[in-house]
């Protein structure tokens, strides 16, 4: 990605020279990731289970897209795009979201559990780069954390209510383990790019060593409820294809949001 700081021979917004790219792509799988789970939640609103969970749900979702805007804002500082252009004027093969985010909304246990696997994997992550030298993402991190501790707290609060009665919900919560568990991991798996980023410490600790902070928090819990973990996919450790290779659940989201922008791509969210 050429950036407007690295063409002027600058050091963009206080990084050293020449790590504006990394940082690009770093940027990007944060906000890629609350953009498209944002987008994927808020098709929940109206038809939850119950009142209380549509607002809740439609919070979440605000939340997300409120983090992604974030994101690509100070995505945007270091390149020449702007935070509406770099969200939506991207074809569907551009995005760098994780995996597991890839996962089509499915029902309402699959939602729940994509949520907290997704959730307790970004807190790991945050937690991380909340120490950050590049001070702008270090302070942003700080703020999304804020928000993003409810949003643990809801999902851990159902997938336990879920799990804990036998039949159908139980059953679902499982079925949804199966299919996106396996995935989970690309939420921490390596960027390519991962060692000029520890390097500097713009991202503190390495991808590895978070998968395993990760999995020493879930592991208990999902213990505790007699459930487990599957393998997983080795796409989704792999630093070249945890973030590539969309399927047709994301393609189908991205025609939605895509024909919304479509409508006036002068238009500012």
């Amino acid at each position: 990605m050429t950036t407007r700081a690295s063409r002027a021979g600058g050091t963009g917004a206080g990084l050293p020279p020449g790590l504006e790219p990394a940082t690009a792509e770093l940027l990007l799988a944060l906000a890629d990731d609350d953009f498209v789970l944002g987008f994927a939640d808020s098709e929940w609103t109206g038809i939850a289970p119950h009142l209380e969970e549509d607002v809740a749900m439609s919070s979440l979702a605000q939340d997300e897209l409120g983090h992604a805007s974030a994101y690509y804002a100070l995505l945007a500082s270091l390149t020449d795009g702007d935070p509406d252009r770099i969200a939506y004027d991207r074809p569907a093969e551009a995005f760098r979201h994780a995996r597991l985010v890839d996962h089509g909304r499915g029902d309402w246990a699959r939602t729940m559990t994509r949520r907290w696997l997704y959730d307790t994997a970004n807190a790991v992550r945050l937690e991380a780069l909340a120490g950050s030298t590049w001070r702008p993402l270090g302070e942003l991190v700080v703020k999304v954390r804020r928000e993003e501790a409810y949003h643990l707290l809801h999902g851990a609060a159902w997938l336990e209510r879920l799990a804990r009665i036998e039949g159908e919900p139980r059953r679902r919560v499982i079925e949804a383990l199966e299919l996106v568990g396996p995935d989970a991991p690309s939420v921490l798996a390596p960027l390519p790019i991962e060692a000029l980023l520890l390097d500097t410490g713009i991202q503190p600790v390495p991808g590895a060593e978070l998968l395993e902070r990760w999995a020493a928090r879930i592991t208990p819990v999902l213990e505790g409820l007699d459930l487990a973990l599957p393998e997983p996919h080795p796409a989704a450790l792999d630093p070249a294809r945890a973030r590539s290779g969309h399927g047709p659940a994301f393609s189908a989201l991205w025609t939605e949001f895509e024909s919304v922008r479509g409508l006036d791509r002068e238009a500012t969210w």
